[in-house]
């Protein structure tokens, strides 16, 4: 057999070996997890108390991380300064390093005992063991995704459009706004939704920064967590509820990206 008639099969059964493994996993979930015991789960009040402390701190880590990261990306995305892939590569670290490390890290930064700890409990900020500590785990492990993403996109639009844009005299701003931002929203989506997704399954970094707290920072990650030990089965149940609703959130941003 030729190379051109076996690659092809060959390609096929590599996507189906991938899209099985990958896939197989988070249907068990739901095989494993009867309708009773998950609509159970739903009517528990910690479940409910962790999944509104998820929804409600990644909905702001999202914020934070759309109005302050897409402005750094077009500059990332269209400035060459000495120092560029250094800055560039600082932006990416988070994302290789290791959930306790990431966590470490924070508590070496603005823990109480960190480098600006001091500084942030004079101005009466307090994060290391609270919902805001949350939020800041959160926007440290995520953002870089849509950061990275957003620059792909920035970077991959066709210059002749930012170029016409200045010649007709508008500003780097409203080129940024009326141009840039419509043209690059596919890609920003995308980034959208790696970041969307990374945030609402964080654990490690979470749970090391701010704990893991009923009400307060236990988020439905550490609730799984919790529930693992002692009721596998309630576990799954919530573990059912949290890929519906990542998976509802990620396929919903990426639909108003493609009718974008």
């Amino acid at each position: 057999m030729t190379a051109g008639r076996w690659f092809a099969p060959a390609a096929g059964l590599a996507t189906a070996l991938v899209v099985g493994f990958l896939t197989l996993p988070v249907l068990a979930i739901f095989l494993d997890t009867g309708p009773g015991r998950l609509l159970d789960s739903l009517g528990d009040e910690s479940a409910q108390e962790a999944l509104r402390l998820s929804l409600r701190t990644t909905t702001i880590a999202m914020a934070l991380i759309l109005v302050v990261g897409t402005p750094a990306a077009w500059f990332l995305a269209t400035r060459r300064f000495p120092g560029r892939a250094l800055v560039v590569t600082l932006v990416e670290l988070p994302l290789v390093l290791p959930p306790a490390v990431a966590g470490i890290a924070l508590l070496a930064a603005v823990g109480p005992s960190g480098i600006l700890g001091g500084a942030l409990e004079d101005a009466g900020i307090a994060l290391a063991l609270e919902t805001a500590g949350v939020v800041v785990a959160l926007t440290f492990v995520a953002a870089p995704f849509y950061v990275r993403q957003a620059m792909a996109s920035f970077e991959a639009l066709e210059p002749t459009l930012l170029d016409a844009s200045r010649t007709l005299g508008a500003s780097e701003a409203r080129t940024f706004a009326r141009v840039a931002l419509p043209n690059a929203v596919p890609g920003l989506s995308a980034g959208g939704a790696l970041a969307l997704g990374r945030a609402l399954g964080e654990f490690g970094a979470t749970l090391m920064f701010a704990g893991s707290f009923e009400g307060i920072t236990q988020t439905m990650p550490l609730a799984i967590y919790a529930q693992f030990s002692t009721d596998f089965e309630g576990a799954l149940a919530l573990s059912a509820v949290l890929v519906a609703i990542s998976a509802a959130l990620l396929l919903g941003v990426k639909a108003a990206g493609a009718r974008r």
